[in-house]
């Protein structure tokens, strides 16, 4: 599927990774995915390379109170933290702005020999994965975590939870009203190093 916003060529699963952008919150709209598609998005997302199959996140669908929730505890804890004021507008805006947002919960496995790392690698997939989903059902998502991903008053007061239980991310959905800016892209000859031997 190719959006209107940006023609991204969607031909084949190669040219949607080499085309694939991030869109910021602030230029996402409705509309937003319904009920059904986002099941879709949260099927699809979940399908994550996972060592030992112990599924470590947990998704929360938030919807706008909830969004307006989060922004409010942003500023509040936030402020009371001492935190820089001008980060913290720019952080509880993102949920301002956000119409729809599902925090991908980590959520290790503690009693599994799985290392933490791995845990919490799949976690961001997840993410990942939910936001390039959005991107080929012809939406958009923008992937964020700041302080209050591993706050521990925002995440009891938010979610409920405690370390090492964190938020690998909110990822905000929509739909795309305008091209994102470009964005310089990794320089492959400088990253990259090929071992023959």
């Amino acid at each position: 599927m190719q959006h209107e916003i940006g023609q991204m060529d969607t031909t084949t699963p190669l040219a949607f990774l080499l085309n694939r952008r991030s869109v910021p919150v602030r230029m996402l709209s409705a509309p937003i995915p319904d009920d059904t598609m986002l099941r879709q998005l949260l099927t699809a997302a979940a399908r994550v390379p996972d060592h030992g199959k112990i599924v470590p996140f947990r998704f929360h669908i938030l919807r706008k109170q909830a969004i307006d929730r989060m922004a409010r505890l942003t500023r509040e804890i936030g402020t009371a933290q001492g935190r820089d004021p001008d980060k913290l507008v720019k952080q509880a805006a993102a949920f301002d702005d956000a119409l729809l947002t599902v925090a991908v919960l980590f959520a290790p496995q503690t009693d599994r020999p799985i290392p933490l790392i791995e845990q919490e690698q799949t976690a961001a997939l997840a993410c990942l994965s939910l936001v390039n989903a959005a991107q080929a059902a012809g939406f958009a998502g923008h992937w964020l975590t700041g302080w209050m991903a591993r706050d521990a008053d925002f995440l009891d007061q938010a979610f409920g939870v405690t370390a090492p239980q964190a938020v690998a991310g909110f990822v905000h959905l929509g739909t795309p009203q305008q091209e994102p800016p470009p964005r310089p892209r990794p320089d492959l000859d400088v990253i990259a190093t090929w071992v023959d031997t």
